[in-house]
């Protein structure tokens, strides 16, 4: 099967929208994953953010990813809620059963994707959203193709549009690449074209590089 570009999704999404200002609600897993995200949608919706995690073990590091993230947002000057939804471990434990002993990109994360996801689709239509969408498939740790596949699945089931990113690092002027999901890979465009139609790659570096931390600091 081939693979769907979904920056090419994005695209005709962004297109699509002409000059209208959407209601997007953002679900969110702490501020570092939701800040390349949120510089490139701000632009183009009316965002909420949705931080609902009820995965995140203990308590005391769900609250301190919280705190992290309402700090970015108030450092950032984002005009932008942040909405809590209650922390009820039990969910978390009940959507894994018998799947708690497996690893990293297993049948574990992909039930508890489909558990946040769903809950922040359902937030989002029953509080009159235009789309929804989420931060995670900017983590190496997960699975985009999965994630995409369950952001469609919610979208025809609950009637309510979901939209495919691959984050970009930097804006405008300061646009320097972006996150590509699929590959696992950070791309950065020549800085002589960036902006124009035609860019040309610069370089790549694998999520892994130690040369990455240089080139989105």
């Amino acid at each position: 099967m081939e693979k769907i570009n979904y920056q090419q999704v994005l695209d005709e999404t962004l297109k699509s929208l002409g000059d209208r200002k959407p209601k997007l609600l953002f679900h969110v897993c702490c501020g570092p994953c939701s800040s390349y995200p949120l510089e490139y949608l701000n632009s183009y919706f009316d965002i909420t953010i949705l931080y609902y995690n009820p995965n995140i073990y203990p308590e005391l590091e769900y609250n301190r990813r919280l705190n992290e993230l309402k700090t970015f947002i108030n450092k950032a000057n984002y005009n932008i809620n942040v909405i809590e939804l209650p922390y009820i471990q039990k969910e978390y434990y009940d959507a894994v059963k018998g799947l708690e002993l497996l690893g990293e990109k297993s049948k574990r994360c992909y039930e508890c994707y489909k558990l946040r996801l769903k809950r922040a689709g359902e937030y989002a239509k029953e509080n009159n959203y235009d789309y929804f969408t989420t931060s995670l498939s900017i983590s190496p740790y997960k699975v985009s193709e999965w994630l995409n596949e369950i952001g469609k699945s919610l979208e025809n089931e609950l009637g309510i549009k979901t939209t495919a990113i691959n984050w970009p690092i930097g804006s405008g002027k300061e646009f320097r690449g972006v996150f590509e999901r699929e590959k696992q890979e950070v791309i950065e465009f020549d800085s002589g074209k960036r902006g124009n139609r035609d860019m040309a790659v610069s370089n790549r570096f694998d999520i892994n590089d130690p040369e990455l931390k240089n080139f989105v600091s």
